[in-house]
């Protein structure tokens, strides 16, 4: 089985983190996201991984290459033009032949590996292809399935629906035996124009698929995390570091408290400083007489005089507090 983890997009919702770095390269829990992605396939062992590339691609490719190469065969496919989920499948077309699939996005961390979801699709039998669902409070706003009443099959699926027929999100990981036919139906509605929201969707192309007689069939997916908003990657920020601290040894650290969990790259120093808990700090970092909680600081970044709390700073910032004179009048409130 091959893999397609489309990170192409620019990652709009994560600005200004976004504007020098792609989505997937975003520094959280010690490592950027694309790294924990690949950290939970390794027991899954696929054929090759193929990675869709196009904004600030050389960051993506480095990075994987550096750190993943001798664990996995992964290509680079370039998305030139931002056209959908949909179309960035469809080009990886040449590498994956008739081979079986896996689909996951690269925005989205699981709790869970993918060896245990493939396990899942496998116990499915007899379908051309299983995705990953989870019930959600907010239909509207994901791709939602709906199950045929007398059948494990799905019935109908839609992307993000005004009127929702089910409270089953989509979360971000398909598997795909019949691949043919799904390359055909993506280049089908290519010629034909066949788009939501002005993109390529990939949801309208299983949708497709079923209406042209595949059995599609659903698995359940316990905890995902979504790494696209910033209130989000600091909810996952913590969620894995209450899992896995990640703590380099190089680290200097003088008259200060660190409180775990915590994540701390190379060449990070500490001094009179409080940092954590749920606070990670990428490599090169400086903090000097400062307070850090519940935050993610990126690389050769200096902190100085500042109390942090559920903040995100971006790599080669400089953040410096000042002492303040106050002259306060009697029975008032002030917050800083």
């Amino acid at each position: 089985m091959k893999v397609i983890i489309p990170a192409a997009g620019t990652g709009t919702r994560l600005f200004p983190h976004t504007h020098t770095k792609p989505k997937p390269m975003v520094y959280i829990a010690g490592k950027p996201i694309i790294g924990h992605i690949l950290d939970r396939m390794i027991d899954l062992e696929p054929e090759e991984i193929i990675l869709v590339v196009g904004y600030h691609k050389e960051q993506l490719m480095s990075y994987v290459t550096e750190h993943y190469s001798d664990i996995f065969n992964i290509k680079y496919v370039e998305q030139k033009n931002r056209l959908g989920l949909g179309h960035s499948v469809y080009i990886t077309h040449d590498l994956i032949g008739n081979s079986d699939v896996m689909i996951a996005l690269g925005d989205m961390i699981f709790k869970a590996g993918y060896k245990d979801f493939y396990d899942k699709h496998v116990n499915n039998e007899k379908c051309a292809g299983s995705i990953g669902v989870r019930e959600v409070d907010e239909p509207k706003k994901y791709g939602i399935v709906e199950l045929e009443k007398s059948s494990p099959c799905i019935k109908r699926l839609e992307e993000k629906p005004e009127k929702p027929a089910s409270n089953l999100g989509i979360s971000g990981v398909y598997f795909v035996k019949n691949t043919p036919v799904l390359f055909d139906v993506l280049e089908w509605m290519m010629q034909n124009d066949v788009k939501t929201r002005g993109e390529y969707q990939l949801t309208d192309a299983l949708q497709e698929m079923i209406k042209r007689g595949c059995k599609l069939k659903t698995f359940k997916v316990s905890s995902w995390y979504d790494c696209g908003h910033a209130s989000s990657l600091l909810d996952t920020n913590k969620v894995l570091l209450s899992e896995n601290e990640n703590i380099n040894p190089d680290f200097q650290s003088s008259d200060s408290v660190i409180i775990h969990p915590i994540a701390i790259g190379k060449n990070v120093k500490i001094s009179n400083s409080v940092v954590g808990p749920y606070t990670s700090i990428a490599e090169g970092t400086v903090v000097e007489s400062s307070i850090i909680s519940n935050s993610v600081i990126g690389a050769r970044t200096h902190i100085s005089k500042v109390n942090l709390q559920s903040s995100i700073v971006g790599d080669d910032a400089k953040v410096a507090g000042k002492h303040n004179s106050l002259n306060i009048g009697d029975s008032s409130s002030i917050e800083f």
